[in-house]
């Protein structure tokens, strides 16, 4: 069983003796960033002069500092670039001004898992992975509660590093939401899977396929939009809050026996056997070496894949639809 662990199990005080960089200012830099100088921290951000980061920081507030002298200063770095620009960022910036006994942290395992990144031997090395997007780290931490988030440390120079990688946890609020001890190797192959089967390819697939069996059929795009895409929300929402049992609880009979008939016909063996193909990928590396490769050469494949997803009809039919629902603007 992995060991889970909240507030009341970690020493806050670490944190607050140390000075913290946040490198990167993006998605999950700004939400780090803000929580751990809401929480009293000494933070400095650190980000490319005159790059949209930058800007970002100093519009929130902030004093941005060259990466290099971030890292120079602090006794914790923690790096929340994506994945891709990561390890020449670090070459550059970051491993040359490295010194004993620092603390580096990352937001994804990717770049340690797959050695892109070979941190020297005289730091510690760990993971604090939030699992949600930064807004909603943010938003989580600004309403009192917290998002849950994976822990892990790959190497413990100091024999300090868990402590002190759960005190950051608890400084940008993932402690109120629970902290999953785990390993680089499960955060990294596990958040993959997750986003390549369920998160951003099972389920647009799954909506894509369902609104397109209906407009074929006849019925209209607006409630085909409805039915296989609005709705959606809903029953995530419901498992969300208390898990499948509750989800099916909380709906009809009829629609609880619908799903049981039909859910194992369209999530065959087939299905799963694409899953275990999809892992076993993840696992050797092979979709790490095709991602790089796709990366270094531009990201042609993905641009073509971005603009046909773009011109699919759900996302002309949702465009109308959401245009009249002015409530989404406080999601």
């Amino acid at each position: 069983m992995a060991q889970l662990l909240y507030e009341r199990d970690i020493e806050f005080e670490l944190i607050k003796r140390k000075r913290v960089a946040v490198i990167g200012y993006g998605n999950q830099g700004h939400a780090h960033a803000l929580n751990l100088r809401d929480s009293g921290i000494n933070i400095r951000v650190g980000a490319r002069p005159g790059g949209d980061a930058w800007k970002r920081a100093l519009q929130d507030g902030f004093d941005p500092y060259l990466m290099g002298e971030c890292v120079e200063w602090a006794d914790i770095v923690m790096l929340t670039l994506p994945d891709v620009p990561m390890k020449e960022i670090y070459s550059e910036h970051v491993g040359p001004n490295l010194r004993p006994d620092q603390l580096l942290l990352f937001a994804h395992g990717f770049n340690i898992l797959y050695g892109l990144i070979e941190p020297p031997n005289f730091v510690d090395v760990a993971l604090v992975s939030p699992k949600g997007a930064g807004y909603k780290l943010r938003k989580e931490f600004i309403s009192g509660s917290g998002m849950c988030a994976m822990v892990a440390v790959h190497q413990d120079f100091t024999k300090l590093a868990k402590d002190l990688t759960l005190s950051y946890a608890l400084g940008i609020g993932a402690a109120k939401g629970g902290v999953l001890m785990t390993t680089f190797k499960e955060e990294t192959e596990t958040d993959l899977f997750g986003e390549q089967t369920v998160l951003c390819g099972g389920i647009p697939e799954l909506i894509k396929a369902a609104f397109e069996t209906l407009v074929e059929a006849g019925y209209s795009p607006e409630a085909a939009y409805f039915e296989c895409v609005h709705e959606a929300k809903l029953i995530t929402d419901l498992i969300y809050k208390g898990g499948l049992k509750f989800m099916r609880e909380s709906i009809s009979d009829t629609a609880e026996w619908g799903g049981y008939e039909a859910g194992p016909k369209v999530i065959s063996e087939e299905s799963r056997k694409a899953m275990r193909e999809t892992l076993s990928a993840i696992q050797n590396g092979a979709f790490a070496e095709r991602w790089m490769a796709e990366s270094n050469a531009k990201q042609p494949n993905l641009q073509k894949l971005r603009n046909a997803e773009a011109q699919h009809p759900v996302e002309d039919v949702g465009n109308v639809l959401r245009a009249g629902m002015p409530f989404l603007k406080s999601e």
